[in-house]
């Protein structure tokens, strides 16, 4: 994962900078606000630039087949295994050894009911992808693994050098900053287009902020989170949707 630092008047021109300078959209990068900037006195004194530190995930490893994974796994798993958290632990190895990637390890339990796998060892960042995807994509492949061998419902929940707890603190903290972007200037603001897990982080982080409504759009499975200011439209407090 590669990370540049780009300066601007304020987030969103830094923003503007990056995008341009990388020759990237704002989805394919993670963005970090350093400084957020400041107009000073009267716009004359005592102004500082933004600052914001953004990660390029470098290309994503090529999963393989679904169908190969299935294999392999049911070849190497041992008759009548019924431990989930041993059958779920054995699919993601599997499928790490035929992506390959090296020197990486497998941690797993289980809690609340829920299979947690991590990663270890992904310094580079490619099992996570941009945005999460790769990992996502993990995930989805060893549900569906796990789910087929036991023939019962359970969850799988994989991550890769606890990029899910930082992921979910800087969609908090987004949420908080437009938030009160959004209440100083009376007017929505709006995310980039985010998956159901990123909207709901979004949609918690400001339940319970009296001043703010939120609302998803879009057509897709990745919408747009809608922050509102109450005092934008009293009338009517907009519906939370995920």
């Amino acid at each position: 994962m590669e990370t540049y630092e780009f300066e601007g008047k304020n987030d969103e021109d830094a923003i503007e900078n990056a995008c341009r300078q990388l020759k990237l959209s704002r989805e394919e990068f993670d963005i970090e606000i350093i400084e957020p900037g400041s107009a000073g006195i009267f716009g004359l004194v005592g102004g500082r630039k933004a600052k914001i530190r953004v990660s390029v995930t470098k290309e994503e490893p090529k999963l393989p087949q679904e169908e190969n994974i299935i294999t392999v796994v049911k070849e190497t798993l041992s008759s009548g295994e019924e431990n989930g958290v041993a059958v779920a632990k054995e699919a993601l190895e599997n499928i790490l050894a035929l992506i390959p990637m090296e020197g990486t390890s497998v941690l797993a339990q289980q809690v609340d009911g829920t299979i947690n796998l991590n990663i270890e060892g992904d310094k580079s960042g490619l099992l996570i992808g941009r945005k999460g995807r790769t990992l996502d994509a993990l995930q989805f492949i060893v549900n569906k693994i796990v789910n087929k061998s036991l023939e019962k419902r359970t969850r799988v929940l994989v991550d890769s050098e606890n990029y899910r707890q930082r992921r979910e603190d800087f969609l908090v903290q987004m949420a908080l900053r437009m938030g009160d972007k959004a209440k100083k200037t009376r007017k929505p603001v709006a995310t980039n287009l985010l998956n159901p897990h990123d909207r709901r982080i979004v949609h918690l982080a400001l339940r319970d902020d009296n001043e703010l409504g939120t609302k998803g759009r879009g057509e897709d499975i990745l919408k747009k989170v809608i922050i509102i200011p109450k005092r934008y439209n009293s009338s009517k407090s907009p519906k939370r949707e995920s």
